[in-house]
């Protein structure tokens, strides 16, 4: 049985589970079988994670899309961008290791593809700053895109970011500018853009990725102007009340889905794409896969209007 982070409201799961890891340590005994009464429990277990999964909160779904257990950019890429040629650096300051990007082939198709990186174990995430870019990762981003459309490219991205990096540093060296350049560009692109939302869709950092023809979200992703607790800290002064800050945000993808902010949601995997990564990723390379086949029958004049008509759209509420 594989080993899970379990989160505070999965703890009713963890027993179970804990349960049946007890039974088949006993599984060496001619004297027990455990066939019974593990299948008992496992199938308490499904059905738990049915009626805990169904009716998810949306603090606890952001629970869910911070899970380091989820796949990541650089997992995703490993699993289905072949012959991927990494390009770093943004020409003008330095390499950003939260943003990962550079040319690969998706189901034979060639791709630019451009991810933000959080990292699974602790040496990783401060390597990638917790998936928090400065401007010269936005910058090196724009490089990509730019590079994308000179050779007629789709770009792919995959968002997972709390924010950009609100250090000093970064907003010295012009840490709006960055993304507003990199929302610019974006908007301006003549080729298919499609952004998937793999975990956190955080604020500035993550739209300037997502500024795309299909912006796409995982089942238990969250996408949000501000954190819960950064909306909480503003709005009230008390980081405590994250929880009512996430409901008030509207972060789900269902959510979202609804507002018409994005244009898809990809399912998980029952209890999360943590539990099932290949599973999960699987499901997210069969829509990328839609995706490109619709977007790549459109001119390049078309896209860029289609994209660029999208966001004018957001926030039009038809008053007078």
């Amino acid at each position: 049985m594989p080993m899970h982070n379990y989160l505070e409201f999965e703890k009713p799961i963890a027993e179970l589970e804990g349960k049946i890891k007890e039974l088949h340590h006993l599984n060496g005994s001619p004297d027990v079988n455990i066939a019974d009464e593990v299948g008992k429990l496992q199938s308490k277990v499904d059905n738990l994670l049915v009626t805990t999964y169904a009716k998810l909160t949306p603090w606890q779904k952001t629970q869910v899309a911070r899970h380091h257990d989820r796949p990541h950019a650089v997992d995703y890429i490993a699993e289905f961008f072949d012959d991927f040629t990494p390009l770093a650096g943004d020409r003008r300051f330095a390499e950003d290791a939260a943003i990962v990007g550079g040319i690969g082939r998706f189901r034979g198709t060639s791709v630019v593809v451009i991810g933000i990186e959080k990292g699974a174990n602790t040496e990783s995430r401060v390597k990638h700053n917790f998936g928090m870019a400065r401007p010269e990762g936005y910058r090196k981003a724009q490089r990509l895109m730019e590079l994308a459309n000179h050779f007629k490219l789709p770009v792919i991205t995959l968002v997972d970011t709390p924010g950009a990096y609100p250090g000093v540093d970064a907003e010295a060296r012009g840490q709006a500018e960055a993304i507003a350049s990199s929302i610019q560009v974006s908007l301006g692109l003549e080729v298919p853009i499609i952004s998937l939302i793999i975990g956190e869709g955080g604020s500035g950092g993550a739209i300037a990725l997502a500024t795309a023809n299909k912006v796409i979200m995982l089942e238990h992703s969250i996408y949000s102007v501000i954190s819960p607790e950064g909306c909480a800290s503003i709005l009230w002064r008390d980081g405590d009340l994250a929880q009512d800050a996430a409901t008030a945000l509207k972060l789900t993808a269902q959510d979202l889905l609804q507002l018409g902010v994005i244009d898809e949601v990809v399912p998980e995997p029952l209890g999360g794409a943590h539990r099932e990564r290949k599973k999960a990723m699987a499901g997210v390379a069969v829509v990328i896969a839609s995706a490109l086949e619709s977007l790549c029958l459109m001119d390049g004049t078309t896209l860029k209007k289609d994209r660029r008509d999208k966001f004018l759209a957001m926030g039009k509420t038809g008053l007078k």
